[in-house]
């Protein structure tokens, strides 16, 4: 996507468009090439992008602005580089150091399950719809961390004369990022803000998302488009009930976990409610050494968390660890948590069941009556995640199908995004009318979000589609006829 126009800013959606994962957005500004975001796609009906050409040149890119460290942002950058980029990778400080581990976590998921696929096949005497090779390797995701560079919130980054980056904290996970890019045109400076995840006010350890006054361009996440969540006073309420009723019963309760801020924050509302006394004596099993790994990262970073954490740590109350808490390493200590024979509560990942530990678990309990599958997360369509919680039986785990029987939940205050209230309340910190574009979201959820930004505000706002290019003359988009 060649840029004529020296004054001008262009755009190309590559990712997480009209549905979740995936993200990824070309910009091309004052001769560079930008990509912000470089996300792993997981949606079943969209897996093919993620083995497919990038749509544009890995050499010609100069900078990667990464807003955060999920799979869904983050999960091709080992295929990029393998590729040809050569350029430099712009993160915040805790978002660089657990790059290496999320990365690594997902290529060895990749190892794992090509050689299961390959193992299962051969038995089977057939081919599945994606190739027995990993999409990347372990060799490939420790290519990346070299090319990384740690960035200080809300201090601007030249990246040519004309153009600068300012990241600025979204309040999802800790170390998230939204990213302001500014172009300077004569005598005015152009804003195009990308949201990443947007997270919610007053959540335990994360800061509360920055907010803005001026945007000429905006490109905003629509995860959960009109739908509020539970209040987190009356989620814990719901956390321990849920538990309490199925360790009655004698059953498991499953809750696939992403290894990266939603285990730490369930972790610590687990504490929270055993030091009250509200929960049975039960244990708890974290069965992800990347969580735990995930967790240390944090410990380095206290000065990061908001101020309630930080107290908590300089108090000695570590929040992430309670005495029923067990931490699960090798593969045989979580293979042996199937043989216990009292009910137990397990984290596993990964947080939409597309892989990981979570998957045998589920193998063992889907059909149990008496088990639970717990979400804390948002379950993208395609997923088995999302399949389990619609309730759709028999479910295909490692090549068998299960019949569903388990009790399944969610709870949505555990989330990280946004809701609709929380959206709502960003964005009217927002005085001027910015050109908005929705993206990170599924169709009937961002068509949502448009509608109720549109009814307040009278912004003009457009969903986006994949590979639609946009150029930008850094105001509101003309208004149709009529």
């Amino acid at each position: 996507m060649p840029n004529t126009n020296r004054s001008g800013l262009k755009i190309k959606f590559l990712g997480a468009n009209r549905q979740i994962t995936g993200s990824c957005t070309l910009v091309e500004a004052d001769g560079l090439s930008l990509i912000v975001d470089c996300g792993l796609f997981q949606e079943r009906e969209f897996l093919s992008r993620n083995w497919g050409p990038f749509s544009f040149d890995p050499e010609r890119v100069d900078f990667v602005l990464l807003t955060h460290a999920h799979l869904d942002h983050c999960g091709l950058l080992p295929k990029l580089v393998r590729e040809g980029f050569r350029g430099r990778i712009l993160a915040t400080e805790v978002t660089r150091d657990l790059l290496p581990i999320v990365l690594e976590d997902s290529a060895h998921i990749q190892e794992e399950d090509a050689a299961y696929k390959k193992k299962r096949h051969a038995r089977e005497g057939r081919k599945g719809p994606h190739p027995e090779v990993p999409l990347y390797t372990v060799r490939d995701a420790r290519l990346v961390p070299p090319h990384v560079d740690g960035i200080a919130y809300r201090r601007p980054l030249s990246l040519s004369d004309r153009v600068e980056v300012v990241f600025h904290d979204a309040g999802h996970i800790l170390g998230s990022a939204m990213i302001e890019i500014r172009l300077k045109d004569g005598e005015r400076v152009k804003q195009l803000l990308f949201s990443g995840d947007v997270g919610q006010w007053d959540k335990p350890i994360v800061k509360d998302p920055a907010v803005f006054e001026r945007l000429d361009t905006l490109v905003l996440e629509s995860t959960y488009g009109g739908v509020n969540r539970e209040d987190p006073g009356r989620r814990d309420d719901m956390l321990q009930e849920l538990i309490t009723r199925t360790v009655k019963a004698g059953g498991n309760v499953l809750i696939p976990t992403f290894a990266l801020e939603r285990a730490q924050e369930v972790l610590y509302t687990l504490s929270l409610l055993f030091a009250e006394q509200r929960l049975p004596d039960v244990p708890v099993y974290l069965d992800s050494p990347m969580a735990v790994e995930v967790t240390r990262v944090f410990e380095n970073h206290v000065d990061s968390m908001d101020r309630q954490a930080r107290a908590l740590f300089r108090s000695g109350n570590h929040p992430f660890r309670f005495p029923a808490l067990h931490l699960i390493g090798s593969t045989e200590e979580s293979k042996s948590l199937n043989r216990l024979e009292r009910p137990f509560v397990v984290l596993a990942g990964s947080g939409m069941c597309t892989g990981g530990r979570i998957k045998h678990h589920l193998q063992r309990n889907i059909s149990r009556p008496e088990s639970l599958v717990l979400f804390v997360g948002y379950q993208a369509r395609g997923t088995l995640g999302r399949q389990i919680l619609e309730g759709k039986s028999p479910v295909r785990i490692h090549g068998r199908n299960h019949p569903l029987r388990a009790r399944v939940a969610q709870l949505h205050g555990f989330s990280a995004h946004a809701g609709a209230q929380d959206m709502m309340r960003w964005l009217r910190h927002i005085r001027n009318e910015p050109r908005v574009f929705l993206n990170h979201g599924e169709e009937d959820r961002a068509a949502e979000l448009a509608a109720a930004i549109e009814r307040e505000f009278g912004w003009p706002v457009q969903v986006s589609f994949y590979e639609e290019e946009i150029e930008l003359n850094g105001g509101p988009a003309p208004r149709p006829a009529g």
